[in-house]
């Protein structure tokens, strides 16, 4: 069996982690799965979390089981009704492997709800950073992770076997006094640069320069703060059950649309044949 392509150091992903201070976009994502709780109007009495950051999950969902966002997930089979992948699929090796880890561990007509930054998230430092390395080096480096867009992340849940799936995003705009103070917010996030196949050695100080420069001409505000996007990809599914609703087989249709509506039905060719 092939194995997917090694995209986390995890080591440098523990350390950044470790260090994190600033947890208002984890506590975004945690006010969104408690609104869309209330919006599914049902009572779970076995929910588990997958987060990088247990400690704060575990302040939020207090009657959870919280685990961390490891390779293999430390949840039983058959054991929750509900399942939240919190804000780190991002970083997975192998998403739908997470995926499918999540729906083994629901039981049938369990609901997973799973956040993840999506492809639009820092594309304003993407392009300037891009832009100034080209210009010095002729070439890139990895420096911020590759995110899907919505609708390969949608499909993710179709491959991991969830029924009845759905996914939005919520995009999200920052605001930093400089692009210097939007790079330390990355760190405290716990969200700095830790792909393996990064760059180990310091990138010269010309490079960030330029590419700070970049970022105020580009996409500085009228009051002088530049904006940094993030993009929030929620992704919903339910494990199957025999007691959930199947989609009616095309043409099975008993009743017309015309006699539906009260209307009368004209060809499209407009006679009355």
């Amino acid at each position: 069996m092939t194995q997917p392509p090694r995209l986390t150091d995890r080591a440098a992903l523990s350390r950044n982690r470790a260090r994190a201070d600033a947890m208002f976009l984890q506590a975004t994502a945690a006010d969104d799965v408690h609104e869309r709780l209330i919006e599914v109007n049902r009572t779970f009495t076995a929910p588990a979390v997958v987060t990088g950051f247990p400690a704060e999950w575990s302040e939020w969902m207090p009657s959870a089981k919280v685990v961390e966002d490891s390779e293999t997930l430390a949840l039983d089979e058959g054991a929750h009704d509900l399942v939240i992948h919190a804000l780190s699929l991002h970083w997975a090796d192998d998403p739908i492997g997470q995926l499918v880890q999540c729906r083994r561990a629901l039981k049938p007509d369990g609901l997973l709800i799973a956040t993840s930054f999506a492809g639009q998230t820092l594309h304003e430092l993407r392009s300037v950073m891009a832009e100034a390395e080209v210009a010095h080096t002729g070439g890139l480096s990895p420096r911020i992770l590759p995110m899907g867009e919505i609708r390969d992340l949608g499909g993710l849940l179709q491959r991991a076997g969830f029924a009845l799936p759905v996914a939005d995003t919520t995009p999200l705009t920052v605001t930093y006094d400089t692009p210097i103070h939007l790079m330390r917010d990355l760190r405290a996030m716990g969200e700095g640069n830790a792909m393996d196949q990064r760059q180990r050695t310091l990138t010269r100080r010309k490079i960030f320069a330029q590419a700070m420069e970049r970022y105020v001409a580009t996409f500085a505000m009228d009051d002088g703060r530049v904006p940094a996007t993030f993009e929030i990809a929620t992704l919903t599914g339910w494990a199957p059950s025999e007691t959930q609703q199947k989609p009616l087989r095309p043409g099975s249709a008993t009743t017309r649309l015309a006699d539906a509506l009260g209307t009368q039905e004209k060809p499209l060719n407009g006679s009355n044949d």
